[in-house]
């Protein structure tokens, strides 16, 4: 039988990621990605360490960052990413230009971080005071909020769960009510959502309408990034970042005190003729906006238990934690 007519396959752009040995998100970060780029994935080792300052330390390392790369070179990425925001933030700015220095160097290739995306996409947006949500311990979460302060961004607020292990089960319900409480104080300009092992891709449309700001994701700012090196568009249902008319809607809106963050009153009839545009736009409900952009149940997966004990506030969290 003759195939020739088939042609193909199209020619794919290539990008290398080096993600810690415990990340547990593959097929989010295939989500913001178009069909002629191909994702090549590497871990680093095991090493027997929870989430944690320690942690972010070896899994950083030059040496093996070095040989994530070399691993990746066999199959030619046109740019090199290593998605892990603690591992990235933990040495601080100098350390996280360090650690793009020897992937660099190691495979000859365009390479960034986690960390470094997120601070190129806040210069994208205009950003420079973030709300930030964290899936950390508080010591981790200080570290990013340092990280942040030596890149001009200022930190109005703050939510973090205070997690050691088993990131990735952490379902969307949690990581709405904590933007909801990093957000609470001084108004930003953006919200930050950290650790590329924290699921956002189908919560971000939904928090952009309700907060009316920009909402930026680890797992988004590295995929965007890394795209953009090799002059490709990252691809996401309606998201500030990554599509332009999503700028010009809801998240180019100031909060307004006026409406709650969600609908508790039934809406008031407006006059028959009355031009939509100068009707109030009211906040999403969570749940329909997150069906609506064909997300998963956001009820806690099997095996997660929701909710954190709070004998533990001052580094292990206790559930969502108020803006500081």
């Amino acid at each position: 039988m003759d195939v020739s007519f088939l042609g193909g396959p199209q020619p794919q752009r290539g990008v290398g990621i080096v993600a810690p040995f415990d990340f547990a998100l593959d097929r989010e970060l295939w989500r913001w990605v178009p069909d002629d780029v191909s994702l090549h994935l590497t871990r680093t080792p095991f090493v027997p360490v929870e989430v944690s300052l320690d942690q972010a330390r070896l899994v950083s390392e030059h040496q093996t960052l070095r040989e994530g790369v070399q691993a990746l070179c066999a199959v030619a990425p046109d740019v090199v990413a290593y998605a892990c925001t603690s591992g990235s933030f933990v040495g601080g700015a100098s350390g996280e230009r360090s650690m793009t220095a020897a992937m660099e160097e190691a495979g000859e290739v365009p390479s960034l971080t986690t960390s470094g995306a997120l601070l190129a996409a806040l210069q994208e947006i205009g950003a420079r005071r973030v709300a930030v949500v964290t899936p950390y311990t508080k010591s981790v979460t200080d570290s990013l909020e340092e990280f942040l302060g030596e890149g001009g961004i200022a930190v109005t607020g703050r939510s973090y769960l205070g997690l050691t292990r088993e990131i990735w089960r952490v379902p969307y319900r949690d990581v709405v009510d904590m933007a909801r409480d990093a957000v609470a104080g001084d108004a930003p300009d953006a919200l930050f959502i950290s650790c590329t092992n924290l699921p956002t891709y189908d919560v971000i449309p939904q928090l952009e309408a309700e907060l009316r700001m920009p909402v930026l994701s680890a797992n988004q700012v590295t995929v965007w990034d890394a795209l953009r090196r090799i002059g490709k568009q990252a691809v996401g249902p309606y998201q500030a970042l990554v599509n332009e008319a999503a700028r010009r809607g809801p998240v180019a809106m100031n909060p307004s005190p006026a409406l709650p963050l969600s609908r508790t009153e039934e809406p008031s009839e407006s006059a028959p003729c009355a031009d939509p545009a100068e009707q109030p736009v009211r906040p999403v409900e969570p749940e329909a906006a997150l069906a609506s952009a064909g997300a998963e149940s956001a009820e806690p997966l099997e095996g997660y238990e929701q909710g954190f004990p709070s004998a533990h506030t001052d580094e292990w969290g206790g559930g969502s934690q108020p803006p500081v």
